[in-house]
């Protein structure tokens, strides 16, 4: 894949940085993984401030050991911190295994939600991920009730390919190929 990066590259959209996540994102990061509307389609209960911890901690280490992670979100005009996304590699137990390749995901804190800000923030990742990573292909797995994010995929080229189950709830796969 593409060239490994130690931290993760900043990156603009209209309204939005992404950048790496900080220690000051902490207490943010933390209500954002215990609002309810945020943490409904990932995991399906709220966070531990120890979970969370670990969630960040992780970040840092996977843009250094195998150069693609996550973003932390940050607005532009206020400078608050309001979400994460980019693509890892969690070795899920899942079925067809998608380890291996980058998974996309995205999340926005709920005052975010309905703002047109997923699809920003997810094209100008995979604007990053085909030119940078230059992965033959990219995948997301998005709970089917959460129509916002199937949403925000489809729209930014990411097609079903695959249901199946992942920690015994019901799962979409989706995949979309580089581009460039």
């Amino acid at each position: 894949m593409g060239t490994i990066h130690k931290s993760a590259p900043v990156l603009e959209t209209e309204r939005t940085l992404l950048r790496p996540h900080r220690l000051e994102d902490f207490d943010a990061y933390c209500a954002m993984g215990a609002d309810p509307a945020v943490f409904r389609f990932i995991g399906g209960r709220a966070r531990t401030r120890e979970e969370t911890w670990q969630r960040l901690l992780r970040h840092p280490g996977m843009w250094s050991l195998i150069g693609f992670g996550f973003w932390a979100i940050e607005d532009r005009a206020s400078g608050r911190f309001i979400g994460e996304a980019g693509f890892h590699d969690l070795k899920r137990a899942i079925e067809p295994s998608i380890e291996g390749l980058p998974e996309a995901g995205w999340s926005l804190t709920s005052d975010m939600h309905g703002k047109g800000l997923g699809g920003e923030i997810v094209r100008r990742m995979l604007e990053w991920a085909d030119g940078d990573l230059r992965a033959p292909r990219t995948v997301c797995i998005i709970d089917p009730e959460n129509a916002a994010s199937l949403g925000v995929a489809r729209k930014c080229g990411y097609r079903e390919y695959a249901r199946t189950t992942y920690h015994d709830e019901p799962t979409i796969l989706l995949e979309r190929a580089n581009d460039a």
